[in-house]
């Protein structure tokens, strides 16, 4: 499909996504600053001096304070984004579930850095990570073109009346954040007329009609029936992720799901990755494929949802399965997260894949192609004896 009207650039990560959010034009923004997050705010709040967008700016103290001012301001009907990483993520952790417990569709891109201690400013999954079971649905990006691509589905898909759950938009610390890409930009009225404008069934400011936000919910009260009402919400996102993604591909030419394929439709042995590192993995694969060794790859886009039945039926042909984590567990040896949850989604299958783990790049340790050359040539000899080696691999470690 053409690319309709669209711009190519050069942008790093960061002014992506504010390229994004201005385009978006939010109501309000409150964040504060912390590395490598601080461009995104630092760029749109330049653009907000500059008068290219409404955006009510809001300097807030704290990231505690910048999730708290997004909590009421989206309560009240406004349309509403915010941005931060690693530490601050941490710091808002509380308000993290009270946004998704109030169903409030707040926007909020995630770059992606290590927490501390030691204290380390580079990449690893291990902040968003840590907020998986929050009720934020989680969206992560390969690079620059998916970061912006994403800000912009996050809102529509954020606001959908079947699922109305804030949105966590990810892109990894600096190898995304900081570096130059080149990228398509859509015109400011196509992103405009593909979002619309905000229709909130329920504000604190209707004075006619009104409503009680975050009320006491004790024994007695409806607490449990609100948690269940929030995993029908995020079940129904794993529909509007996708049927945004195809509306999102007739304005854009780019195509979105819930995970990207390549070469499944005769791989033996599959690696699952996601955000940048993806991008060396493929390179391989593609090297491997050109060779006739019959290797697939499947990038995870959605880890919130997580799409459980739709890996199970993909990967149930296949003789194993090696899952890329940026980040662990800490529960004893289990591994990764996505691995832990891939594996967990097999337990009822008869037919299921050898899977494997390999956990890589904490605190910004680089994914190099020899590493990967290494696992995948035990992933190949994995597929081929039947039987897997170990089950939690640590690829990159220095000796």
């Amino acid at each position: 499909m053409a690319l309709l009207e669209s711009k190519t650039v050069a942008l790093v990560g960061n002014d992506a996504v504010a390229e994004a959010m201005r385009q978006v034009n939010p109501d309000v923004v409150a964040a504060y600053p912390i590395t490598p997050q601080t461009d995104i705010v630092q760029t749109f709040s330049a653009m907000a001096a500059d008068g290219l967008v409404k955006t009510e700016l809001v300097n807030v103290e704290s990231e505690h304070s910048a999730m708290s001012a997004c909590i009421g301001a989206a309560a009240s009907g406004a349309r509403v984004m915010t941005a931060t990483c690693s530490q601050g993520l941490a710091l808002m952790w509380e308000l993290l579930y009270i946004a998704s417990g109030l169903r409030l569709p707040i926007v909020m891109p995630n770059v992606n850095r290590a927490l501390s201690a030691p204290i380390n400013i580079h990449c690893d999954h291990g902040d968003s990570m840590g907020a998986r079971d929050s009720g934020w649905i989680q969206l992560f990006s390969e690079n620059a073109q998916e970061a912006y691509d994403n800000i912009i589905q996050a809102v529509r898909i954020s606001e959908h009346p079947d699922v109305y759950l804030p949105v966590m938009v990810l892109l990894d610390g600096f190898i995304i954040s900081h570096a130059v890409d080149r990228m398509d930009l859509m015109e400011d009225e196509k992103v405009r007329n593909f979002i619309g404008e905000r229709s909130e069934p329920y504000t604190m400011l209707d004075s006619k009609n009104p409503t009680c936000v975050g009320p006491f919910d004790g024994l007695y009260g409806y607490f449990f029936e609100f948690k269940r009402q929030q995993e029908e919400a995020m079940k129904n996102s794993f529909q509007v992720i996708q049927d945004v993604g195809k509306e999102f591909e007739k304005i854009s030419g780019r195509s979105y799901g819930l995970f990207q394929t390549l070469g499944m439709e005769d791989a033996e042995f599959v690696v699952i990755a996601q955000g940048s590192g993806a991008g060396t993995i493929r390179h391989q694969v593609e090297c491997m494929r050109s060779s006739g060794i019959p290797v697939g790859m499947i990038k995870l886009r959605s880890f919130r949802p997580f799409p459980a039945k739709q890996l199970v039926e993909l990967l149930s042909g296949v003789k194993a399965v090696a899952v890329f984590d940026r980040s662990d567990t800490f529960a004893g040896g289990m591994g990764g997260p996505v691995f832990i949850e891939l594996r967990s989604s097999f337990y009822e299958q008869e037919k299921k894949p050898l899977i494997t783990n390999y956990i890589y790049g904490l605190g910004g340790r680089d994914l190099s192609i020899a590493l990967v050359k290494q696992a995948m040539q035990e992933i190949h000899e994995m597929a081929s004896s039947g039987r897997v080696k170990q089950m939690v691999n640590y690829l990159g470690l220095k000796e």
